[in-house]
């Protein structure tokens, strides 16, 4: 298998683990960010545009806002025709067909393949990578996967890796407004919020995320693992994806109005269990 030369486009929460984990792999990498001090310091080349970073890439890595600041990125950036195009942003169904006919568009190999984590799984090299797109691609983008991820699902053509990150994230968004609610109420009734997580602890109703982000919204270490903002963003893509496709999703409908509250009460760029904050 050969090493690929990688550009990665997008150093932000997620991307800087990510690049640090693809550096560390003995992979070539050029990076670049629109706010370049966040692409310094990662062990890689830095580039001062998206075309310089790719130019001369086998593989052009993108893990960016949505799918509009993605799409204006690799139009910028241009890649060679027969690039490698490994898309890990989050941007829904509609917006992964959108950047799958701008690939076809530009002549390059599109590969869906979203991840399942957060800031601490991308520095440890521990996501989940939904991948999807064409069989004769994946040796060429293996060694950026084995690097950046605990473990890869292939799933089929692309945009299946988009459409699997909507449904597991509805249930993240789910539980994390679940258990906001659950200490609300308790609080509420003249209880101690702790009793709440200290009853479900290791039961059947406990899960690793129910702790991890219940403590988080008890002691106010609200650093953002994952932005209020992008989960806001993504139960709206997840209500898109719902909606088209003619399903209710009255919980995810209802996470997303508290989210968008929170960020209306100045807690966006703070973690996705600040919307605790704002009941």
């Amino acid at each position: 298998m050969n090493t690929p030369h990688v550009a990665l486009l997008g150093t932000g929460i997620m991307g800087r683990g990510m690049a640090r984990n693809i550096v560390a792999a003995g992979i070539p990498l050029t990076v670049w960010n629109r706010s370049p001090e966040k692409a310094a310091d990662l062990g890689a080349d830095v580039a001062q545009s998206p075309a310089e970073a790719a130019k001369g890439a086998d593989v052009v890595v993108t893990i960016l806002s949505d799918a509009h600041v993605v799409e204006e990125v690799v139009r910028e950036a241009e890649p060679a025709r027969g690039t490698v195009w490994l898309q890990q942003s989050t941007v829904g169904v509609e917006g992964c067909e959108r950047l799958a006919a701008l690939a076809a568009e530009l002549g390059l190999v599109y590969v869906d393949a979203p991840v399942l984590g957060t800031k601490g799984p991308a520095e440890a090299g521990q996501l989940t990578v939904l991948a999807s797109g064409p069989a004769d691609a994946r040796e060429t983008v293996q060694p950026v996967l084995d690097a950046i991820g605990a473990r890869t699902l292939w799933l089929g053509a692309a945009g299946q890796g988009s459409r699997l990150k909507l449904v597991a994230n509805s249930w993240v968004l789910t539980v994390v407004e679940g258990v906001a609610e659950a200490l609300t109420l308790a609080r509420a009734l003249g209880l101690d919020p702790q009793s709440f997580l200290d009853v479900v602890k290791g039961g059947a109703m406990d899960a690793p995320y129910v702790q991890l982000k219940g403590a988080a919204m008890l002691s106010g270490d609200l650093d953002p693992q994952f932005p209020l903002w992008g989960a806001a963003k993504d139960a709206r893509l997840i209500q898109e994806a719902g909606r088209a496709a003619g399903v209710d999703l009255a919980i995810i409908e209802a996470a997303r109005r508290h989210f968008e509250r929170a960020m209306v009460d100045g807690h966006g760029d703070l973690d996705m269990a600040a919307t605790y904050l704002s009941h």
